[in-house]
């Protein structure tokens, strides 16, 4: 099997099953049984399993800021671009299987003991706000409204992943109205 395939087997595996259940509570066996990818290769692309991990909040980082950043710029309002983030939140919330934040989930597993989770939680939830304070500027807001917008949206996130539903992203996005609407842009 070439190792670019064995590797993205390997990725899917770790993302369906880390999501799902938990890192910790997910063996290396359970990624090859579920890649079909030999134990022997595995250790191979990730010698240890915090570098799966790391490599799975990567991925998955890339695929759903791409995916946020596809649904807002359908928009060519900049604040309606704004807006659009927690649309799309509601969205990702009502997909089947949505267990909450992997950033936030599992910089609450291993935050604590494991610096790479630590590490691409940060970046994670860095890159989020840059690209707030970006669609902030670009309406021409103050810039401390990307912060204000960072925090509806985690809350959200959060909210949404323990009750499991999807209405916290719709009062979140009420909440982020009403701040556009107090600086006369809404």
């Amino acid at each position: 099997m070439d190792p670019e395939v064995a590797r993205d087997r390997l990725l899917d595996a770790a993302e369906e099953l880390f999501y799902a259940r938990g890192i910790q509570t997910v063996g290396m066996d359970d990624i090859r049984a579920a890649s079909g990818v030999s134990l022997k290769r595995l250790y191979r692309l990730f010698p240890a399993k915090e570098q799966l991990v790391e490599a799975y909040l990567e991925r998955r980082d890339t695929i759903w800021r791409a995916r946020l950043a596809e649904h807002v710029e359908q928009h060519d309002d900049p604040v309606r671009r704004i807006l659009a983030v927690f649309d799309w939140l509601e969205l990702w919330f009502a997909e089947p299987g949505f267990r909450g934040c992997a950033w936030i989930n599992s910089y609450g597993e291993l935050g604590a003991v494991s610096a790479a989770v630590t590490r691409q939680a940060r970046h994670h939830k860095e890159a989020f706000r840059t690209y707030l304070e970006e669609l902030v500027a670009a309406a021409g807001l103050p810039a401390e409204l990307a912060g204000q917008l960072l925090l509806l949206a985690e809350g959200a996130m959060v909210t949404a992943g323990i009750f499991g539903r999807t209405d916290p992203a719709a009062h979140a996005r009420t909440a982020a109205a009403a701040l556009l609407g107090a600086r006369g842009r809404n």
